[in-house]
């Protein structure tokens, strides 16, 4: 027991030593009588408390006398007051005493701050009161006294509650006692000011109280301190207890004075710093064999929290703090904990931690975009240079045209690249290796199980690929390497390869596990964009297919277009340029919503409708409304919840339309004019030939799908040498701007006479396009023309058919006219037809027109809507072969409706000289 004595000399051991400072000693040694400190606190606050509470107790009583004082003396004035009034008296006197009385006393008591002033006659009857109920009733309160003439005080309870009132006589001039008056107030009303003063007055005894109890309590903790609240027999027995807990615990103790001289140390301490057994008692820097880190942090006292500290072949973990918890120079508490084993345990924690944070942080950077090679070159940038020294990603050529590998060669092309440095010899990008079947490379795709090489050197089937190339590379430090196969869905796409150099220690078996899994996560993003890459060259190659590759010949327009695919893929815009009989040429511009293969589809199908339906010189409204219930119909074919390849944008590409939008305008060169309708479709920009640009109202109506609104058209128009301009959004929106910024900036692109449209169509592009358009643009820039009054010729027929003769005549005339004598046969053979179908089975008006275009045009009009079918004659039928021979001997032939009827036409083509 001499280092406990020790201790107890030399300091408060308990307090400086940490690990036993909540130690009970009341748990150590059982229940025992309470310390002296106690008992001299109890006593202390027993007689506080009754002094402060005698104090306050007189206060009370003090404050509640002169309160009662007060409230007499003040009664008593005011009864006095009013009883030798000017005019009591004579009011006593009268016969109606309480009309005069009840007013006066009522003001002086408001005045007086009494609650009541009575006044009663001789026999204590009430003249006045504060409530007018109480006049005429019987006084409550003691009036000899007042009789004889003398005044009294008292308390009673009375109408108004418990009362303290003064009663003085009232005499006349003789000193005959003719009246009472009484003044009071009630008992609550003059305890106000007591009421007052008492948060006072228990405040200052509450303060006095909280004084004297600080006081008592430091007294009681500064001879707790001293004595410890332990006798002789407690004290020793807390020692021998504590005592044993020292030398159990397993963690070093060391306890050392000011001086740096040894007072303590427990077992634990002495076998992790191998202390002599002489040890306590001698200075730290003195002992032989202790580690020289340990005591230079021993000695010099400084705290220390956790600090690794070698002693031999252990490491410790070494924690100091001084006794005295001020800081003073009393000496230091110093723990040793071995962490030798936590140490290992720990680096293997990091480790782990470090690999799953490469996890994590490949599954958020890879796979950002949709790209083959940026998704491989990613994959490169999280390894390079947390897992490997360098790292390249061989891709199986059909992989890079979104195409799964054919074939069972290692024949793969260098997609990415990535290292600490850029001098190594290893293939650069773009190169395509043939890999020789000894090689990890060829053998990991060919197994589709990683390859694990921890010396290259010693790897003679790698070495044998190529001799030179593989001794450069030994040369430049790489040493040890993991191939592993990119793998998804059971089909090996290529090989990423792990190199180490600058790092001494070789790839193990936990390395080729971190790297088959990251080559896992990364494979399923390599594969999206494959499959993407496909589909979206599939869409790219359909959307080519069905837009048209060269425009038709007309003379009505001169036109010009662009089409720029959006560069995250392709989508549904399209335009089209569509002869029309008479001359007439239709424009159309449209969007299909979403991106994808099946957004060109759709596209295709709708284009291919709009054709049709062209064929049938519908006008635009019409047109739209039929579309619109394609798209209805389109809408309800496709299954719901079907998912198909990943979308640029997010948007799984193979969903049901949510909408299309189109613009369809029929322009006359022979009238000049242009009709057009629009569904949720941008409206077009009219450009002037003076150069000024407007957009037309035209109704916008719903987008095709919508249904449910008729489409309505606007009719204009045009000089010749205006320029219609269609687009689609793609080319006004823009995340950076809003819709009518954009309109504005095309206005200002257009705004330019005298350029040619295939020059507007450049310079619209320029102003209006970024660099990465998000959507596709379809421009369609159409510059008018006129069919003039030379190559157009017309009459007005009589409803007559002997007026068909006459006009064969003027027919024949006007194609010699024009120098197409060798069409005149056929012409008036068709004129002769149509027009006598027009009289015989039609209604006036009867019309003919000639156009000379690009064909030769001929057109019968009438009032009737009924429209000739193509049939074949039997050999007995005597009529049915007209329409038949116009067939044959006309190019094509048709009927387009107007609100006046029908027109029959048919074209005949020119002469190639004519032409």
């Amino acid at each position: 027991m001499a280092p406990s004595a020790r201790v107890a000399e030399n300091g408060d051991v308990v307090d400086g030593f940490g690990r036993f400072r909540g130690l009970s000693a009341r748990s150590l040694i059982g229940r025992r009588p309470r310390s002296v400190a106690a008992q001299v606190f109890v006593l202390q606050v027993a007689v506080v408390v009754l002094l402060v509470a005698g104090a306050v107790l007189a206060l009370l009583l003090q404050s509640r006398h002169e309160v009662d004082a007060d409230a007499r003396k003040r009664t008593a004035a005011v009864a006095q007051t009013y009883a030798h009034s000017p005019g009591i008296r004579a009011a006593l006197a009268a016969p109606n005493p309480s009309r005069i009385l009840q007013p006066s006393a009522e003001q002086a008591r408001v005045k007086a701050g009494m609650d009541f002033i009575v006044v009663t006659d001789t026999h204590g009857i009430r003249y006045t009161h504060p409530e007018p109920g109480e006049i005429g009733k019987k006084f409550v309160g003691t009036i000899g006294p007042s009789l004889a003439g003398h005044a009294h005080t008292e308390s009673v309870q009375g109408p108004l509650g418990k009362e303290t009132q003064t009663i003085v006589p009232v005499t006349d001039s003789r000193g005959k006692v003719v009246g009472l008056v009484a003044a009071g107030l009630k008992v609550t009303n003059a305890s106000h000011p007591f009421n007052r003063q008492l948060p006072i007055i228990l405040g200052t005894g509450a303060a006095a109280l909280a004084l004297a109890m600080t006081g008592t309590g430091l007294v009681a903790s500064r001879l707790n301190r001293q004595t410890r609240g332990l006798g002789p027999a407690e004290m020793t027995r807390m020692y021998e207890h504590h005592d044993a807990v020292l030398h159990a615990v397993r963690e070093g103790v060391l306890i050392v004075d000011g001086d740096g001289t040894l007072l303590l140390a427990n077992d634990e301490a002495r076998r992790l710093l191998e202390l002599p057994p002489n040890a306590e008692g001698r200075r730290i820097r003195e002992l032989p064999g202790l580690a020289p880190e340990v005591a230079e942090l021993v000695a010099t006292g400084r705290t220390a929290n956790d600090e690794l500290l070698p002693a031999g072949d252990r490491l410790l973990a070494v924690n100091q703090r001084p006794t005295d918890p001020h800081g003073d120079a009393m000496g230091t508490v110093v723990t040793l904990r071995d962490s030798t084993e936590l140490r290992a345990l720990t680096g293997r924690m990091e480790a782990t931690s470090t690999r799953l944070d490469l996890l994590y942080d490949a599954g958020v950077r890879i796979g950002s975009s949709l790209d083959v090679v940026r998704t491989a070159q990613e994959l490169a940038e999280v390894a390079v240079p947390r897992f490997a020294d360098f790292v390249t990603v061989d891709l199986a050529e059909p992989v890079l045209r979104g195409d799964e590998p054919a074939g069972v060669g290692a024949r793969m092309r260098r997609s990415a690249a990535g290292g600490i440095r850029d001098d190594t010899p290893l293939y650069t990008v773009g190169t395509l290796i043939d890999f020789a079947p000894t090689t990890p490379q060829a053998r990991g795709f060919g197994s589709g199980r990683p390859e694990l090489v921890p010396d290259l050197a010693a790897a003679h089937g790698w070495r044998a690929h190529d001799e030179e190339l593989t001794r450069r590379i030994l040369d430049s430090g790489v040493h040890s390497l993991i191939s592993a196969p990119i793998k998804a869905r059971g089909t090996v796409l290529g090989v990423a390869n792990f190199w180490r150099a600058d790092r001494a220690e070789p790839f193990d078996q936990e390395d080729l596990s971190l790297a088959e899994e990251l080559v896992a996560r990364a494979a399923v993003s390599i594969d999206n964009a494959r499959r993407f890459t496909r589909e979206r060259a599939v869409a790219a190659t359909l959307q080519r297919r069905l837009l048209p590759r060269a425009l038709p010949e007309q003379i009505a327009l001169e036109v010009a277009y662009r089409y720029l695919p959006a560069q995250s893929g392709v989508s549904g815009d399209w335009f089209d340029v569509i002869p029309l009989s008479g001359s007439r040429v239709a424009l159309v511009v449209g969007d299909v919503v979403g991106h994808g293969l099946h957004a060109a589809a759709t596209m295709g199908r709708l284009r291919t409708a709009v054709h049709n339906f062209s064929t049938l010189d519908l006008p635009p409204d019409e047109l739209l409304g039929h579309l619109d219930d394609l798209v209805n119909r389109i809408d309800l074919e496709e299954p719901s919840g079907e998912a198909g390849p990943p979308d640029p944008d997010g948007a799984a590409d193979g969903a049901g339309i949510t909408g299309a939008t189109c613009l369809y305008a029929i322009y006359d060169p022979v009238s000049r004019r242009c009709t057009m309708a629009r569904a949720g479709h941008p409206p077009p920009a009219l450009v002037h030939p003076d150069g000024t640009v407007e957009y037309p109202e035209l109704p916008a109506g719903p987008p095709l799908g919508v249904g449910g609104m008729p489409f309505e058209t606007a009719e204009l128009s045009l000089p010749e040498g205006s320029r219609l301009v269609l687009y689609t959004d793609g080319l006004i929106e823009d995340r950076t701007r809003d819709l009518d910024e954009g309109m504005e900036l095309l206005r200002q692109a257009l705004a330019r006479p005298g350029l040619s449209p295939e020059d507007s169509c450049r310079t619209v592009l320029e102003a209006l396009l970024p660099a990465r358009p998000r959507d596709d643009v379809a421009l369609l820039i159409a510059e008018t023309r006129t069919l003039g009054s030379d190559r157009v010729a017309s009459w007005e027929v009589p409803y007559d058919p002997a007026a068909v003769a006459g006009m064969r005549a003027s027919v024949a005339e006007r194609l010699t006219a024009w120098g197409l004598d060798e069409l005149a046969f056929g012409t008036e053979l068709v004129l002769s037809e149509l027009l006598t179908n027009a009289i015989r089975h039609g209604s006036p008006p009867v019309g003919v027109r000639l156009l000379r275009d690009r064909a030769l045009i001929c057109e019968v009009s009438d009032g009737s809507s009924t429209s000739p079918h193509l049939r074949y004659a039997a050999t007995e039928d005597e009529g049915g072969r007209g329409l038949f021979l116009v067939a044959q001997i006309t190019e094509r032939w048709g009927t387009r409706y107007t609100p006046q009827g029908k027109v029959i036409w048919a074209e005949q083509p020119l002469p190639p000289e004519e032409r």
